[in-house]
């Protein structure tokens, strides 16, 4: 394929453990190009040439000024940290970028960056990038409405022991499939359970938050009934999952109109409700 139809792409939090993933998959990718790289600026990886990172040099250097790594970009992807986001997704609304995000637990200041770049350019926010969350996504709603409001939900996420936010974007989404099917508000859910009475409050949405070890994550959902359970669980073996998923996205939203969409919309899933 010819450098012309290439997707020019930059990775925001380029040096971290999903960047390094990210940037590896485009280097090896017939069609998508490399086109920029951003770290925070007191990173000590600034100025490095961000393809030797994975064993690939590249001539693309590691840069802490967001406008400058997407000034030759079509899509950023960003896996930097939820007080960076902000910062990304501002720039590529003023330089036309669409936006991938898949930075989880971020602030108020940066969820209201992505609905304004949303009236700019195309933004696809997932807090979990693979076909398989989204499966269960699917799958949880659609079981809910099959058991009606007898069963129990818990949502039990595992993650390593360095993950700062919890629980997981991926649970709250869960947790969020929950309240919408039943028609509850945040006010039904609790957030672990500790003291001398811990009994559930009526149609309680449980959300429980695991660390430890290298754990890539792991999503359970427990539908507990009087007499039976059903339990619906993913599992992701490698960050490699998500690598490929943002990729995916970042070629997808290329050319879209400006507005927010989900990786069910990038999937072909959104049709599944």
């Amino acid at each position: 394929m010819s450098t012309e139809r290439m997707v020019q792409m930059a990775v925001a939090g380029a040096s971290g453990r999903m960047g390094r993933l990210l940037v590896e998959q485009i280097l090896i990718s017939d069609d998508v190009r490399l086109a920029g790289a951003l770290e925070h600026p007191r990173s000590p990886e600034i100025g490095t040439d961000v393809g030797a990172l994975v064993g690939r040099p590249t001539g693309v250097r590691i840069v802490g000024d967001p406008k400058k790594a997407l000034a030759g970009a079509e899509v950023v992807i960003d896996f930097s940290s939820p007080t960076a986001t902000e910062g990304v997704v501002r720039a590529a609304a003023e330089l036309g970028v669409a936006c991938v995000v898949g930075t989880t637990g971020l602030s108020e200041g940066a969820r209201a960056a992505l609905d304004e770049a949303a009236l700019k350019v195309p933004v696809v926010a997932a807090p979990n990038m693979s076909l398989g969350v989204q499966v269960l996504a699917h799958v949880l709603r659609e079981a809910l409405g099959l058991l009606g409001d007898e069963f129990d939900v818990e949502v039990i996420e595992a993650h390593h022991r360095e993950k700062k936010d919890a629980p997981s974007g991926t649970a709250l989404r869960l947790v969020q499939v929950a309240l919408d099917t039943r028609g509850l508000t945040h006010d039904d859910v609790a957030h672990g359970r500790s003291g001398g009475d811990a009994r559930r409050k009526p149609r309680e949405v449980g959300v429980h938050a695991v660390r430890g070890g290298d754990i890539v994550g792991d999503h359970t959902v427990v539908l507990a009934g009087l007499g039976e359970r059903i339990e619906l669980t993913h599992k992701a073996t490698s960050r490699a999952v998500f690598a490929a998923g943002a990729l995916r996205a970042g070629r997808w939203v290329v050319g879209r109109p400006p507005g927010k969409y989900t990786m069910a919309d990038v999937l072909g899933l959104a049709h599944l409700g």
